[in-house]
C-alpha cells in the first residue's frame, strides 16, 4: 500500500467564530435520495507505475471497480451485484484484489480481477472464514499476506497467497492468543501482538526461522500498538501510552522491549498514526485529531507538497496518494459540505487534472457546517463534540436530534456526514459528542468509561441535551436521539434512564441488553472476552450492574416512540438484541417501528435498503418532531 499520508453546568466553549447563523439564506429541500445513494466516482487508486488509474462506480446500483489508463476511457471490471466492492487495491500494473463478504456477515473473502476485467476469482472460496490482509506486499508481483481463521474460527492464521494460483502456504500458525501479525519491510513476519484476554504482549523474532519471544507485556488498559520497522529492519516505531496520558510515537529496541526515543507526542491528544515514504524510506508525517485532522510534518519535501496542493485547494483537508515512484499522485478533498472531489497531480509538471466529485448532485453552499464545540460534563470532564445548525436558521428554540456515536471505543470526527446533513436540511440541529470512552483523548478519558454504559457515559449525552436547551438552541419539548450500535444503545438508554430529555428515539443496530449481547459475539471477538467483561460488566460478577444498564429490563420507564433498524445477519449486534426490545414494548402498547432487512449484517450497506431506512427515518421525525 502506498504510505505517505490518515448536564455540565459550565458554559458551552464554541470553537467556530459564531452559532447564529452560518449563511443567510436557508437552504432548499434537498430530495432525500441524493444524501444516501452511492457516490458517482470514489477511491481512487494509481497503478505501481502510473500507466492507470482505478477507482469505483455503481453498475446497476452496486459500487464497482473501474478502470482507465492515464487520461483514457474508462471501463468497468466488475459487475457484483450483491454487495457494494469497497476495499480494493492494486496487485502489480495487471490485477487488483478486493473484498467482499455476503449480506453483510462480514465473513470476507478475497478476490482477484485481471485489469481487462475478464477473469475474476475468489481467492479464499472457504464458507464460515474470514479473510484479514495482513501486508499486500508490494514488492512481491504474485503474493500478498492475509489472515484465515480456516482452521479454527476464534484465531487467524498467517498465509502467504500466489493470487494467480491460488495457493496457500501457512507462514505462521496462531497458537491461539495471537491478535495481530506485522511484517517488515521485506515483507516478513517478525512482530506479533498477543493477549490472555486482560493483558497484551509484544512479541518479536530475528527472522522467520527463530520462535517469536516476548519483549513486553502490559495490561490492556495501556496500549503499544505497532506500526512499523525502522528502515533498517532492527526497531520497531509504535504508539504507545506507557508511562503517559496521551497516546504518543515512539521507537522500540526490539530485543529489550524498551522505548528508545519519542518520535511525536502531543499533550491534549492521542498520535497514532505514523506515515512514510517507502521510497525515500523517511517518515513523512504524524497524524492527530483536534477538532480537525492535523499533521506534524518530519519531512520537508512532504510538507512542501502539501502545502503547494493546499493553496491550489483552499479551505479543504487534503488525503494524498501515490504511485511506487512517487512521481504521480491522487488528491482526494474533504470537508464537512462536500462528499470530495478527486485529482490527479503531476509534481514535474505541477499540473492538477480534476477526476470526478463524488457527488455533483450537492451543492455545497446548500449544505450546513458542522462547528466543533466543547462543554463541561457534570462531574468536571471536558466533552467535544460538533453542532450542525440547518442552513439559515437562528440558533433558537430549533428542533434537534442528539446522534452519539457507535462504538462506543470510537469517536466522532469533522468532516462530511451524510445522516448530519440530511437532518440539517430538514431543519434539525444536530449535536454530536466524543463522549467518555471515545477514543483520542488519552487513557484516563477512555478508562472512565469502564462499566459505565447507561451511567456516565450516558450522562455525558445528557449534559449536552441540557446544554443545548439551557442555551436555548434546543426546543426542549422537540429533542429525538438517533445512534446506530452503541449510539443505539444509547439511544435506547437514553429513553429508558431519562426518558424527560426525549420525544423520540431510533435505534439501528443497537444493544438492549448486556447479557444476551456478551453470549452472541462473533468467535474472533472472544480472546477479547475476559477484557470485555471489565469494560462493560462480567455477567455473572456484575450481574446487578448489567442488568441494571440493559435497557430491555426496564421498558416501563419507556413513554417515547421508537423506530428500531437491524440487520438480520448482523454478526456483532445480533437481531435478537432488537427482537427483545420490540416484543417488550409491543406488549406494553408503546408504539414501536421495527424494520429488518434479511441482506444486511451490522448496518445497511446496499443502497435500496439505505432509501428505506432514511426514509422511514425522515416520517418519524417529522411525527414527531414536526420539520
Amino acid at each position: 500500500m502506498k504510505r505517505l499520508l490518515a448536564a455540565g453546568c459550565a458554559g458551552l466553549l464554541l470553537l467556530a467564530p459564531s452559532l447564529a447563523l452560518a449563511q443567510a439564506v436557508a437552504a432548499p429541500k434537498i430530495p432525500l435520495r441524493d444524501f444516501f445513494k452511492n457516490p458517482d466516482k470514489t477511491n481512487f487508486q494509481l497503478s505501481p507505475k502510473a500507466k492507470y488509474i482505478a477507482f469505483t462506480q455503481p453498475v446497476e446500483n452496486r459500487m464497482n471497480i473501474h478502470v482507465m489508463p492515464v487520461g483514457g476511457a474508462a471501463r468497468a471490471i466488475t459487475a457484483v451485484k450483491d454487495r457494494d466492492i469497497r476495499n480494493y487495491f492494486w496487485k502489480g500494473e495487471d490485477h487488483l484484489l478486493f473484498l467482499k463478504d455476503n449480506g453483510g456477515d462480514e465473513n470476507y473473502h478475497l478476490y482477484a480481477v485481471d485489469r481487462s476485467g475478464k477473469t475474476t476469482r475468489d481467492l479464499t472460496p472457504f464458507d464460515k472464514v474470514r479473510v484479514e490482509l495482513i501486508d499486500d506486499l508490494e514488492d512481491h508481483p504474485t503474493d500478498v499476506l492475509v489472515g484465515l481463521n480456516k482452521r479454527k474460527a476464534e484465531v487467524f492464521d498467517a498465509y502467504r497467497l500466489n493470487v494467480k494460483t491460488g495457493k496457500l502456504t501457512m507462514v505462521a500458525e496462531n497458537p491461539g492468543n495471537i491478535t495481530g501479525w506485522l511484517t517488515d519491510h521485506a515483507g516478513r513476519i517478525r512482530v506479533a501482538t498477543s493477549t490472555d484476554g486482560v493483558n497484551t504482549s509484544l512479541l518479536y523474532r530475528a527472522d522467520e526461522a527463530s520462535p517469536f519471544k516476548t519483549v513486553l507485556s502490559t495490561s490492556f488498559k495501556e496500549a503499544v500498538q505497532p506500526l512499523l520497522f525502522t528502515f533498517d529492519n532492527q526497531r520497531l516505531y509504535a504508539s504507545s501510552n506507557l508511562g503517559r496520558d496521551k497516546q504518543a510515537i515512539v521507537e522500540l529496541d526490539l530485543n529489550t522491549g524498551k522505548e528508545v526515543k519519542v518520535v511525536y507526542e502531543r499533550d491534549d491528544v492521542d498520535v497514532e498514526t505514523l506515515r512514510y515514504s517507502k521510497k525515500r524510506k523517511v517518515l513523512t508525517a504524524a497524524a492527530f485529531e483536534t477538532a480537525k485532522l492535523e499533521r506534524h510534518y518530519f519531512d520537508p519535501q512532504t510538507e512542501a507538497l502539501i502545502k503547494k496542493l493546499e493553496a491550489k485547494l483552499p479551505g479543504y483537508e487534503l488525503r494524498v496518494s501515490s504511485n511506487t515512484n512517487e512521481d504521480a499522485w491522487i488528491v482526494t478533498t474533504r470537508g464537512d459540505r462536500t462528499r470530495g472531489s478527486h485529482y490527479y497531480y503531476h509534481p514535474k509538471q505541477d499540473k492538477l487534472v480534476k477526476l470526478a466529485d463524488s457527488a455533483p448532485w450537492l451543492k455545497e453552499d446548500q449544505l450546513a457546517s458542522m462547528q466543533p464545540i466543547r462543554y463541561q460534563s457534570r462531574d468536571g470532564l471536558i466533552i467535544n463534540g460538533y453542532l450542525t445548525l440547518p442552513v439559515g436558521k437562528e440558533a433558537k428554540n430549533l428542533p434537534m436530534i442528539v446522534n452519539p456515536h457507535g462504538g462506543p471505543w470510537a469517536r466522532d470526527s469533522w468532516g462530511f456526514n451524510p445522516e448530519v446533513q440530511f437532518l440539517a436540511n430538514r431543519g434539525y440541529a444536530v449535536l454530536q459528542m466524543n463522549f467518555r470512552g471515545s477514543t483520542g483523548y488519552g487513557k484516563a478519558f477512555w478508562q472512565a468509561s469502564f462499566k459505565q454504559w447507561g451511567k456516565t457515559m450516558q450522562d455525558d449525552i445528557s449534559d449536552g441535551v441540557l446544554k443545548m436547551v439551557n442555551d436555548g438552541v434546543a426546543d426542549p419539548k422537540r429533542v429525538c436521539i438517533y445512534g446506530g450500535s452503541y449510539g443505539g444503545y444509547a439511544t435506547l438508554a437514553g429513553l429508558t434512564f431519562s426518558p424527560e430529555l426525549y420525544a423520540c428515539g431510533v435505534d439501528y443496530v443497537g444493544v438492549s441488553n448486556l447479557f444476551t449481547f456478551m453470549n452472541t459475539i462473533p468467535p474472533y471477538w472472544k480472546p477479547f472476552l475476559d477484557m470485555m467483561y471489565e469494560m462493560v460488566g462480567n455477567p455473572e460478577k456484575d450481574k446487578a450492574l448489567m442488568e441494571a444498564a440493559s435497557p430491555v429490563f426496564h421498558v416501563d420507564k419507556i413513554k417515547a416512540p421508537l423506530l428500531v433498524l437491524q440487520g438480520a445477519k448482523d454478526p456483532r449486534v445480533n437481531i435478537a438484541e432488537s427482537d427483545q426490545i420490540v416484543a417488550a414494548l409491543k406488549q406494553r402498547g408503546v408504539d414501536v417501528e421495527y424494520i429488518v432487512k434479511d441482506n444486511e449484517g451490522h448496518g445497511f450497506a446496499n443502497q435500496e435498503n439505505r432509501f428505506e431506512a432514511y426514509e422511514a427515518m425522515e416520517l418519524f421525525f417529522a411525527k414527531h418532531l414536526g420539520s
